[in-house]
């Protein structure tokens, strides 16, 4: 699709089953769509973790135990890579709380509390939004290459 700045737009959606092994799916699906902006090693890197963080979330908070489908779209415009990852769960009652450093829903799992962190600390931009009993969706954009910031 062209846009009106003359910067092409490219979209792909894939869901899949909300089960912990997909993450890596998640990660390579990503890092392959991202790469047609010629991204550094490290740029790549830092997509990976931010889409595994936000995957993984999905699973074990967003459907707690139940089966869902997470929904990720990537999307590549001009030198800005997208990516949102989407689930239908449970949902986040208190989003600012959640994005707290350290703060974990299920502190007896061996969770540390950083996903959020983690997606903020590798993207340049993340919002999240969510709604108890909808689910929760997270967007995060990276600016690719040495051209100004988002």
């Amino acid at each position: 699709m062209k846009r009106a700045e003359g910067q092409e737009k490219e979209t792909v959606r894939v869901d899949f089953e909300s089960r912990s092994h997909n993450e890596q799916f998640a990660r390579v699906v990503s890092a392959v769509f991202a790469a047609r902006l010629d991204p550094t090693v490290e740029e790549i890197e830092d997509i990976k973790t931010a889409v595994s963080e936000a995957v993984t979330n999905a699973v074990i908070h967003g459907y707690e135990n139940r089966e869902g489908i997470v929904h990720m779209e990537l999307t590549v415009e001009g030198r800005v890579f997208t990516v949102v990852v989407r689930d239908d769960g449970v949902g986040i009652p208190d989003v600012k709380k959640a994005m707290e450093p350290l703060y974990t829903s299920k502190p007896g799992r061996e969770r540390s509390g950083m996903g959020f962190s983690f997606m903020e600390a590798f993207m340049d931009r993340v919002t999240v939004e969510s709604e108890p009993g909808k689910g929760t969706t997270v967007r995060m954009s990276k600016q690719i290459g040495n051209e100004s910031l988002l």
